[in-house]
């Protein structure tokens, strides 16, 4: 099979839609009992992940999940209970999802941000009150892989914080040595230098300077980063630099937060901040798996 036979045949797997139980996944479906003080859960966490996914896949309410996953549970003739919208609700608030570790090897790291929406309430409320909030939105920080295009760290903030005050967190996430790391002309700040260096010194800062930035006062002696940056971009211009810097590579993440906003949509159906950090968690996670589904395999040929 050639390599785009196996990508469109990746494509449309991803349209398939199987869904089965392993006898472990039934087995784990009931939570285990609670040995301190308060009342006994009836769903495990994988229970509630796997509601939670499905919501994100088709862009479904919770009480539009809690149908789909009943329906489900009969077809497939599995005596399992059922999560109610209100249990789903009250778990997303706390539950804990994490995005694959990027193991041993060096990540060359890719970054960007765009906003999300929050979704407003339905138009019987607009037409039983006769007003209608001024839509608000959150900013989604995303962090991938420019090997493997997996996404690897994610924040959800306000959409007054800006780029560079999110790189640390980011960074956090992260699990191994990060090679470089590539963002644009927002994240051209002392203090994004700074936070990728301390925590990974001998890391590639790659961010276009500012056109009126000029150079520091130990660039003849001791030049930093930009300062070699700024010296390329005069020897060869802003072009010429790009190609040799590295930084085309910056229109991968472009292409994952349209991935996103195609697959996942540009909302956020949750209304508080805990759920929100579940649903964008969950979201990433989504995409990762249907990057494994189909994802072509770039061979240079001349």
């Amino acid at each position: 099979m050639t390599h785009w036979a196996a990508y469109d045949a990746g494509l449309r797997a991803r349209g398939s839609l199987t869904v089965w139980f392993t006898p472990e996944a039934a087995t784990a479906w009931k939570a285990e009992p609670r040995i301190g003080r308060g009342g006994q859960p009836s769903y495990s966490t994988l229970a509630i992940t796997t509601a939670l996914t499905l919501r994100a896949v088709f862009r479904l309410a919770l009480r539009q999940t809690e149908g789909l996953i009943g329906s489900i549970l009969r077809l497939l003739g599995l005596d399992l209970a059922v999560p109610d919208h209100s249990t789903l609700s009250r778990r997303a608030e706390t539950l804990a999802v994490s995005l694959p570790k990027a193991g041993s090897a060096s990540v060359h790291l890719l970054v960007d941000s765009t906003g999300l929406r929050l979704c407003e309430p339905g138009e019987w409320l607009v037409e039983k009150h006769g007003t209608k909030r001024r839509r608000a939105w959150r900013v989604l920080h995303l962090a991938t892989d420019a090997d493997t295009g997996r996404i690897v760290a994610s924040a959800l903030t306000d959409r007054d914080a800006d780029d560079g005050s999110q790189v640390g967190p980011l960074l956090d996430q992260v699990d191994g040595s990060v090679a470089s790391f590539t963002g644009n002309g927002a994240y051209d700040r002392d203090d994004v230098y700074t936070e990728v260096t301390a925590r990974h010194p001998d890391a590639v800062v790659v961010t276009p300077p500012r056109s009126s930035a000029v150079p520091s006062d130990t660039a003849e002696t001791d030049p930093t980063q930009r300062d070699r940056h700024l010296r390329c971009i005069a020897e060869r211009g802003r072009m010429g630099w790009q190609r040799t810097s590295g930084y085309n590579w910056r229109a991968l993440v472009e292409a994952d937060v349209s991935r996103w906003k195609h697959v996942i949509g540009d909302g956020l159906r949750s209304q508080t901040d805990g759920r929100q950090v579940t649903e964008v968690a969950i979201a990433a996670d989504v995409l990762n798996r249907m990057l494994e589904l189909g994802r072509p395999e770039y061979v240079r040929i001349a």
